[in-house]
């Protein structure tokens, strides 16, 4: 049984990843999907990077000078706004204070966006995976979804920005998509099962 541990403690990003990379098989071995709590490691991440790849990698190395014989994965994702200069991005998760509840930074983007019209209101989630092997090689991918930013938060399926993240396709919020619908398009969907892809040796 190969192990992969995934550089987060975030239990809805590990429900997402374990959804996605179930069954996965990678040089004809099983995986077990594990987050770093759960392989017991708590490595000191500075993120000081200038992109969601770069802070992907970041991550990743750190975990895997901690455990050398699993693939490491770590993800860096965020909200791109286009109307506040492509804010909160890779700052996402330290928006207004790491500790500050997501449902404070919601509101004020919002309020931000206040009179905005609707074809100003555009934004993306960005996911970048970086996977790191055992022998050090490094892969990344990265994905998007576009969409628009709503005016108030609605749907509870999600966690994060999700509630204020419009997907027009749906004409829903993706914390009002069941758990398959957000899978199917999410950016952290897309780029999961790209670095699956390349981990499986499919492309």
């Amino acid at each position: 049984m190969r192990k992969i541990i995934f550089a987060t403690g975030n239990e809805g990003k590990m429900r997402e990843i374990r959804k996605i990379l179930e069954n996965m098989i990678v040089n004809g071995e099983e995986t077990q999907i594990l987050s770093m709590k759960e392989a017991g490691l708590n490595p000191d991440i500075v993120e000081d990077g200038q992109s969601f790849e770069e802070n992907a990698a970041i991550k990743a190395k750190a975990v895997a000078e901690l455990a050398k014989d699993a693939i490491v994965l770590a993800d860096d994702s965020g909200l791109e706004v286009d109307y506040l200069g492509g804010e909160p991005g890779i700052y996402s998760a330290r928006y207004l204070g790491e500790e500050t509840p997501y449902s404070v930074k919601n509101s004020h983007i919002i309020k931000l966006l206040e009179g905005v019209a609707e074809a100003k209101r555009t934004a993306r989630f960005v996911c970048a995976i970086a996977a790191v092997l055992p022998g050090g090689e490094v892969l990344c991918e990265k994905a998007t979804i576009e969409g628009t930013i709503g005016y108030e938060e609605k749907g509870s399926n999600g966690f994060g920005y999700d509630p204020i993240f419009y997907v027009p396709s749906y004409a829903r919020t993706t914390a009002e998509l069941s758990e398959d619908e957000k899978n199917e398009i999410s950016h952290r969907g897309k780029a999961l099962r790209a670095i699956r892809e390349r981990l499986e040796g499919k492309r």
